[in-house]
């Protein structure tokens, strides 16, 4: 009996991706755990495993499809022996994978201007959308509006059901989506250009990071830093580490720093739910990584435990496999904070967007000679400056403050990262 192969579904958040390329052709013969595709995700190229047994009959989706919705069937697997040319996907998968037909506009002449009954939208007495904290996540990856989505859970409150059922950028009745989502219109004014199609990942970072400041209040707290004493610290280490081959970056010593700092001011390793705040008990820390195409932000789990050595190699392994697209969906998804750092572009000073649901990033500047009050004298010493954003529903300002306070108490006397 013929076995349809479905697009499947390589991350919790993953909804359509790309078929980039097929490593098996009609007719080959496939066991458990051979590798049949690479399928582009918004992040990352990862391979698809074979799950059953038999000989490829039919393949549905031809390789470099954009847009393949989780589900649909791609290719046919014949059990051994069986005809290949009249095993075809069952009809009832592929009429459960087919696009719903789409209605057609009615004519812009004939309104109909039907007055419908508002739907029941849960909301507290401060007019606050009532939603789970799970319901809220899927919405601000799906870029579902929960103002105009009706709950079905106690007291209206709205649940993931509900969600999964509403479409991508819904709002209220009466609101304009067009105004809010629609591209600006290209107007190039006859000037020589080319015109690059976007990828997944940037049509992602576009998204996220819109609704990041559109949604989340920002506060920035920016420090001076010195880094004379981290330098040095470096040196002796990386003096000691040369026989096992690790290599410590001033970057690797930040990580550890600023996992170690929210350990330390546990309100800031918080994230806002709407009406819950998720309180953690261990610092992982996604850092930015630049790639082709996008940003990606593979994640050093429980940085703030771990000693620097082991953080530089895992963050090598982890920059090296962002770039070639081959991290696992857990490596760069999820994170309590966020680190950027563009001191080697030569940026004094920046401020960062809030990767959500992280509650705050840290940016870090370059690191220069600068003039430095030291022991009430001026001298000259290498400075860095810091800057945390934070999100204002979850971390007061005070709070802020003790963080990028302790941030840089641990850069400073960096003994405190090796203790």
């Amino acid at each position: 009996m013929p076995i349809a192969i479905k697009m499947p579904a390589l991350s919790p958040t993953m909804e359509e991706g790309t078929l980039a390329k097929w490593l098996v052709k009609v007719g080959d013969k496939v066991s458990s755990g051979d590798i049949m595709a690479e399928i582009e995700t918004d992040k990352a190229t990862m391979e698809f495993e074979a799950v059953d047994e038999g000989i490829i009959a039919e393949i549905s989706v031809p390789e470099g499809t954009e847009g393949v919705k989780v589900g649909t069937v791609i290719a046919t697997l014949a059990e051994e022996g069986e005809d290949l040319s009249k095993a075809k996907a069952p009809a009832a998968e592929v009429a459960k994978t087919a696009p719903a037909p789409v209605a057609a506009p009615a004519p812009a002449s004939t309104p109909a201007p039907a007055k419908a009954a508002p739907a029941t939208v849960a909301k507290s007495a401060g007019d606050r959308v009532i939603a789970s904290p799970l319901a809220k996540r899927i919405a601000a990856e799906r870029g579902v509006d929960l103002a105009g989505i009706k709950g079905s859970g106690p007291n209206g409150r709205i649940v993931r059901a509900d969600v999964e059922g509403a479409k991508p950028g819904a709002v209220p009745a009466g609101a304009s989506a067009v105004a809010a989502h629609a591209p600006a219109a290209a107007q190039d004014f006859g000037i020589p250009h080319v015109e690059e199609k976007l990828s997944g990942m940037r049509k992602t970072i576009a998204r996220r990071l819109t609704e990041s400041k559109q949604q989340v209040p920002h506060i920035y707290l920016t420090v001076d830093i010195r880094l004379d004493a981290l330098l040095k610290l470096r040196a002796e280490l990386n003096s000691a580490l040369e026989a096992r081959g690790v290599k410590l970056s001033v970057n690797d010593m930040l990580i550890k720093a600023l996992a170690q700092a929210l350990l330390q001011v546990p309100s800031c390793n918080v994230q806002f739910t709407g009406d819950t705040l998720l309180k953690f008990s261990r610092a992982d820390i996604s850092v930015a990584v630049s790639i082709p195409g996008g940003l990606i932000t593979p994640i050093v789990a429980d940085a703030g435990n771990k000693s620097i050595s082991t953080i530089a190699s895992e963050m090598k392994d982890l920059a090296a496999r962002a770039r070639e697209g081959k991290l696992a969906p857990h490596e760069y998804q999820g994170g309590t904070a966020s680190l950027s750092n563009m001191g080697m572009y030569g940026i004094k000073q920046f401020e960062a967007i809030i990767n959500p649901p992280q509650a705050m990033i840290m940016a870090i500047g370059a690191g220069e000679k600068r003039p430095y009050v030291i022991d009430d004298s001026l001298q000259i010493a290498t400075v860095m400056s810091a800057t945390g954003s934070f999100d204002h529903r979850a971390i007061d300002g005070a709070d802020g403050a003790a963080f990028m306070k302790a941030f840089k108490e641990l850069v400073e006397k960096p003994l405190g990262l090796v203790a």
